[in-house]
């Protein structure tokens, strides 16, 4: 997780509106939107940027090797790292109904040898680290909307 809130911080910081900090908070926080504002705050800049929107639409994101389901659009995330412990939560869309997609998670997950469940319009489980997480699906027009929150400690 560390990594993947340096990789995001680095690319954000080309070309942006920034502002240095001063002091040793140990506290990140990245927010995107699908409209392309992205803002963040990292221990030794803060700072906002704004890049073409839809930029993330098809953002290439897995937990275990499991991605979105085909035709699924990546709509925003957040990241909130402090105290050795972070949260990613990220938005989608998907272009089935919210069953058919938490079925499509299910047995991808299944797959690869985790053990995930329904709960509610939810699909819980656990990375191969350890790190639990959420994958909340509900009913959008003709297919879903979608958030996943993974939460991990060190």
């Amino acid at each position: 997780m560390k990594r993947l809130s340096c990789i995001i911080a680095v690319a954000l910081l080309a070309g942006c509106n920034v502002h240095s900090k001063s002091g040793d908070d140990d506290k990140v926080n990245i927010n995107a939107d699908a409209s392309g504002q992205i803002a963040f705050d990292v221990p030794f800049a803060k700072g906002q940027v704004k890049v073409p929107s839809g930029w993330m639409h098809n953002g290439n994101f897995d937990i275990d090797g499991v991605k979105l389901m085909p035709g699924s659009q990546v709509t925003g995330f957040s990241l909130d790292a402090h105290d050795k412990a972070s949260v990613v939560n990220m938005s989608f869309t998907a272009p089935a109904s919210p069953d058919a997609v938490r079925a499509y998670f299910l047995d991808q997950f299944r797959k690869k040898g985790r053990d995930v469940a329904v709960a509610g319009d939810s699909v819980t489980g656990k990375s191969k680290d350890g790190s639990p997480f959420t994958i909340q699906v509900s009913p959008a027009g003709s297919g879903s909307n979608g958030m996943i929150r993974i939460e991990d400690k060190d």
